[in-house]
């Protein structure tokens, strides 16, 4: 009997008529041919993770983080039970499991936990008595006993770790929107549905701002070698593919210069002035941003000018400004720099594809269709897939459209 994983994000749990849509689609999943053993992985119902945080922040402005699991597990939880009621309401069988019920266990790092181990032993029995297994996506359990929680998106994280460990012969991950695009088509209406996508180039978007999967879903996908089929709930259409890189060239005469084009307006450019050119200011820095959970993205730093130098960087993460610019001030006071300037206007601009590995002049096209229209770059990152810019949060709009349009990305003009 071939095993399905399916995953349901919280935008197709919203509301009953939604639930039974669902539920209606996996009992037609497990009955196709020879029948499939399903393993369902579900999100909180629409808003109500944020619903949560925001009730939370109104008692306390510091919230402790194994409490803030505690809060954040009960929205899966609604989610697995009404799923599973909806499903043996219409006559099929079907067991909800927390993640902890499902063998799921994770290190102790409250609301960013890392998945350690699957005991497959409950599902796997729940599985062989013909049952449905609905597991709550996003948590798991630490060695101390509590709930834990596995980030944000982390729902697909657990569908692809219970995919890899019991060995699932699909992986499909269902959301609003029909697959992944060369960019937000609700920002550029003509973006083309790619039908494949590398893992790499997933990663690198995801990592970029495409909000379509959670980026360690996607590395313990490419790890473990699980295709991910991303489809939409409210559609029957073909989604997309995310698979290795071979098996798109053994599809493709050749990959497009350019898969996609992705922004992410949620960024803060801090600038430390006149730091002394010694060794170990960056260290400082940087280290003391990881210990309370900064994760930094780009970095520039300017050539000395009388022992004297500047350091830029970017976060993704508006909510974490007043924490950052604290931590920076104690810095800027010990090193005697001159002051710390925050940035909240500005956006990451970023195109992706596997194509830029075997063709020059892609960032110098990137370059140039930005400068015509007259928009000025900040900074800049590259990596082998990848050119990332840095420009004001009001020509991020008008940046992605030329650049969409400039790498003939759009639906009539793609092949």
């Amino acid at each position: 009997m071939p095993l399905v994983i399916m995953k349901f994000g919280g935008s197709s749990l919203s509301d009953a008529s939604k639930m039974k849509l669902v539920a209606s689609r996996i009992i037609a999943k497990k009955n196709i041919g020879n029948k499939n053993k399903v393993v369902v992985v579900v999100s909180a119902p629409g808003d109500v993770t944020d619903e949560l945080l925001e009730m939370a922040n109104k008692i306390t402005s510091n919230p402790p983080g194994r409490e803030i699991d505690v809060l954040l597990a009960t929205g899966e939880m609604i989610s697995i039970s009404l799923l599973a009621m909806t499903i043996n309401s219409i006559g099929e069988k079907a067991v909800s499991l927390t993640g902890p019920q499902a063998g799921i266990l994770a290190d102790i790092n409250y609301t960013r936990a890392r998945v350690k181990k699957i005991n497959p032993k409950k599902i796997n029995s729940l599985l062989s008595k013909n049952n449905i297994v609905i597991v709550a996506g996003f948590q798991a359990l630490n060695s101390k006993g509590d709930i834990t929680t596995l980030g944000r998106g982390g729902s697909d994280l657990t569908a692809v770790v219970l995919a890899a460990k019991l060995k699932a012969d699909l992986c499909e991950i269902y959301s609003d929107v029909e697959g992944v695009y060369t960019t937000d088509p609700r920002l550029v209406k003509d973006a083309k549905k790619l039908e494949y996508i590398s893992y790499d180039e997933m990663l690198e978007m995801a990592g970029s701002g495409a909000q379509v999967l959670q980026s360690r879903s996607v590395e313990v996908a490419k790890k473990f070698c699980v295709e991910i089929h991303a489809r939409s709930t409210f559609s029957k259409n073909h989604g997309t593919i995310i698979t290795n890189e071979k098996k798109i060239r053994r599809k493709k005469m050749e990959e497009p210069l350019i898969s996609g084009i992705t922004f992410d307006k949620n960024q803060i450019k801090f600038t430390i002035v006149d730091l002394p050119d010694i060794p170990g200011v960056a260290a400082k820095i940087f280290g003391s941003l990881a210990k309370i959970g900064i994760n930094v993205d780009m970095i520039i730093q300017s050539a000395a000018v009388n022992k004297k130098n500047d350091i830029s960087f970017t976060v993704s993460g508006r909510k974490e400004v007043k924490k950052m610019q604290r931590e920076l001030d104690k810095i800027a006071l010990e090193f005697k720099a001159s002051q710390v300037v925050c940035d909240e206007h500005v956006a990451k601009i970023s195109i992706v594809g596997i194509g830029m590995k075997s063709n020059a002049g892609v960032a110098g096209k990137m370059f140039e269709i930005i400068y015509k229209n007259g928009i000025n770059i900040e900074m800049i990152s590259t990596s082998e897939i990848k050119i990332s810019c840095i420009v004001n949060e009001m020509n991020m709009v008008k940046a992605v459209k030329e650049l969409h349009k400039g790498f003939g990305l759009s639906k009539r003009e793609a092949v």
